[in-house]
């Protein structure tokens, strides 16, 4: 059992709103298990790997650098990722619509409009190959808002990119509730995407 030091090992973060207000768009009993069971277990999985490099560097023991580094990038990345998207999901009623401030702007600039940006994002979400995750990303040296597919949780990033908002389009994020109709828990998505939060993610990157 690993034993957690604060800033040295990776700790499962709480939700900001409870289990049951994501409903009907994502059930108490979906969203726990994806919570407290999957979240924790790439929480526990970089732990894992990260005493066990110290460990060998300690005692002087060798190590399949390349498998342990590829699992660790695999789990941390699934930790990241699932930490930024528990905020940019909003209690049922209190999201949805469309984004304003300089993430509307954004998007009608790159985009035209928001039904396009959404369209867009949506066929990313639907089309990601096996299980991965649609992302908004920003580009800093272009200055544009860029959609990107990212499979697993660690393949097809866009390097040194600030990811703005994220859907996981993991089975183990909708299966309960929706079985394999993956397009159905995207559009539930919109219903609930935190605008305010991925707004003021765009306006900290571009203090």
């Amino acid at each position: 059992m690993i034993t957690v030091e604060k800033d040295k090992f990776y700790a499962l973060p709480k939700l900001p709103y409870n289990y049951k207000d994501l409903e009907p768009y994502v059930s108490e009993e979906q969203l726990r298990i994806h919570h407290e069971k999957h979240h924790q277990g790439y929480v526990n999985g970089a732990n894992a790997i990260l005493e066990k490099l110290e460990n060998a560097r300690k005692d002087g023991v060798d190590l399949d650098i390349k498998s342990t580094l590829k699992a660790l990038s695999f789990n941390i990345g699934g930790h990241i990722l699932h930490s930024l998207f528990w905020p940019n999901l909003a209690p049922s009623g209190k999201g949805g619509g469309e984004p304003h401030g300089v993430l509307g702007n954004a998007i009608e600039k790159e985009f035209g409009n928001f039904e396009r940006f959404r369209k867009e994002f949506s066929q990313a979400a639907v089309s990601v190959e096996g299980s991965g995750w649609a992302a908004l990303s920003f580009c800093r040296q272009t200055n544009r808002p860029i959609i990107m597919q990212i499979e697993k949780h660690n393949t097809n990033i866009y390097p040194t990119f600030r990811i703005l908002m994220v859907l996981d389009l993991w089975e183990h994020a909708y299966y309960l509730d929706y079985k394999n109709a993956r397009a159905k828990f995207v559009d539930a998505f919109w219903n609930i995407v935190n605008w305010d939060a991925v707004n003021n993610r765009l306006e900290e990157l571009r203090k």
